[in-house]
């Protein structure tokens, strides 16, 4: 048993005794099913404080051969399988968390032995742990592992997280080549692959499609474009997240609204871990997993001088998607070329949302949102996005009070600012305005678009989640008149959407003028 060479389960149970845990154990039963086969070189990229380093410790207790976890394990979902036990303890593991490396070796200022420390330390483990065979000084973790095949037979998993972190932190190149090295003698010899049964690497972005890939080209990856039968393993589902809210007397749909939104397949939606668990712990929503980075890195990729970007900004502050192609990014921090090279980037940073059948991009949920307009805020170039989004609550409060006027003029504005002269007279570009100048809204209600309701759909219902605020059913029209928006809401019933409601309603019509580019107003309240 060692630190890095057949480690403890210790770093798994102080995770598995937290107050609030999730057990994602079936995420094994998937790896099982790839021990030993030719997809066995598995990596996997999410968000930080996705749950990722506390996958790897799980997964390390399970295969390692430095402890015994059978009762542990048969107690959780994954003992509910047939086959829980058959890799259980049965391999050596070498687990590295690089970061934790990279840190300590900038404290003792060797820096430029990172990956020398690595080799030395891993030979004295192994030292001991195979008593029997001759290990060198200044053998290298692959020749240990090589030796250890041969002579006995024993396989080995391979478990790095941050395995980006050299790259992320753009390290000069001496040391960057030597990790290289370090990937190539670890996976790219021939002569290894069958002591492998297992590798499994973790970070936050994919893996770099220059010089990076060519180490790493065994690897199939899983990432937030396409999680595959990853897709549920890391972050919480919204079955766990629910069952959470229930045992914590929380209310879900305002988890939903605010940490929810990581679409990764048609069944799987992801909640970000970190935000709902502080969340459960405070007893209060807020911007928690925001907080553990800084906002400058999203303001810096925000504010890039690419054509197109701005607009395309604006319209996802204002809830709506953009057409994104991730094709191109190369998964590198030095080489972006266009808007869709940052927004990708983005993606897998977790501040955006990527829609695979649509092939377009959206900001997740309300926590993130606020994180997108806290970064462009200060930008003369968002200088009018601001100004509508700071006179939302004074257009929530008139259009409560009434007043139709001040509603149309700020619908002027929103819808300026939304559009261009191409996409002006687009009725999902109106509706996209409508939506960003309400944008306070978000803080008293639930909002939604294209609501099945009545004989047909609503363009726009807010459902209050605070007391003594009335609810709103708002209906768009142009070149018509804002009373024959009116009306459509009563002939066809879209207030039946509020029959559980027991509060005041409002009926909001709204038309534009496709000449005058002028917006129009009627405003009526239903008191229960």
């Amino acid at each position: 048993m060692g630190l890095y060479l057949n480690p403890n389960a210790d770093a798994f149970m102080q995770n598995k005794n937290k107050k609030i845990y999730v057990d994602k154990s079936q995420i094994i039963y998937e790896l099982n099913d790839l021990i030993d086969s030719d997809d066995n070189f598995v990596c996997l990229s999410r968000p930080r404080r996705f749950g990722k380093s506390m996958a790897g410790n799980m997964i390390s207790a399970y295969y390692s051969k430095g402890c015994d976890t059978r009762e542990v394990f048969s107690q959780m979902k994954l003992g509910q399988e047939p086959c829980f036990d058959k890799y259980l303890n049965k391999f050596n593991v070498i687990k590295l968390d690089l970061n934790g490396w990279y840190q300590r070796a900038i404290q003792r200022n060797r820096k430029d032995l990172l990956m020398t420390d690595i080799h030395e330390t891993l030979v004295d483990e192994f030292k001991v742990a195979f008593p029997a065979l001759s290990f060198c000084s200044g053998e290298t973790l692959d020749q240990c592992i090589l030796k250890v095949y041969a002579e006995t037979g024993e396989k080995f998993v391979i478990i790095i997280d941050e395995y980006d972190v050299l790259i992320r932190e753009q390290v000069p190149q001496s040391l960057f080549d030597s990790y290289l090295s370090f990937l190539n003698g670890l996976f790219k010899d021939t002569a290894i692959r069958p002591a492998i049964a297992l590798a499994y690497i973790t970070g936050i972005i994919p893996i770099v499609r220059d010089k990076v890939q060519s180490k790493l080209n065994e690897f199939t990856e899983y990432t937030m474009l396409d999680a595959a039968q990853f897709a549920p393993h890391v972050g919480f589902t919204a079955e766990e997240t629910k069952a959470l809210c229930e045992q914590y007397g929380c209310d879900f749909a305002e988890f939903q609204r605010w940490y929810d939104g990581y679409k990764l397949s048609d069944e799987v939606s992801l909640f970000n871990p970190k935000s709902v668990t502080s969340s459960i712990s405070r007893k209060r929503m807020g911007s928690y997993w925001s907080a553990t980075g800084s906002f400058e890195a999203l303001k810096d990729y925000i504010l890039m001088d690419f054509e197109g970007i701005r607009q395309d900004v604006v319209t996802m502050i204002s809830g709506d998607s953009v057409e994104v192609d991730v094709g191109s990014f190369l998964n590198t921090l030095d080489k972006f070329e266009s808007k869709d090279d940052v927004f990708t980037y983005l993606i897998h940073l977790g501040y955006l949302n990527y829609n695979f059948e649509e092939q377009t991009c959206r900001i997740p949920n309300e926590e993130v949102r606020q994180e997108w307009v806290r970064s462009v805020k200060l930008s003369p170039d968002y200088k009018k996005l601001m100004e509508i989004i700071n006179a939302s609550k004074k257009l929530l409060d008139a259009t409560v009070e009434g007043n139709e006027e001040a509603v149309a003029r700020a619908l002027d504005a929103a819808h300026t600012e939304v559009t261009n002269p191409l996409t002006y007279n687009d009725e999902h570009c109106f509706q996209s305005a409508i939506c960003l100048a309400y944008f306070y809204a978000n803080t008293r209600y639930t909002l939604f678009k294209e609501l099945p309701t009545g004989k047909g759909y609503a363009d726009l219902v807010l459902i209050p989640y605070l007391p003594n605020i009335p609810a709103m059913v708002i209906e768009l029209k142009h070149n018509k008149s804002a009373g024959s928006a009116l009306q459509q809401i009563k002939d066809k019933n879209y207030c039946q959407a509020l029959n559980n409601y027991k509060g005041d309603l409002l009926f909001v019509g709204v038309n534009y003028d496709e000449k005058t580019k002028e917006h129009s107003c009627k405003i009526e309240r239903l008191v229960n």
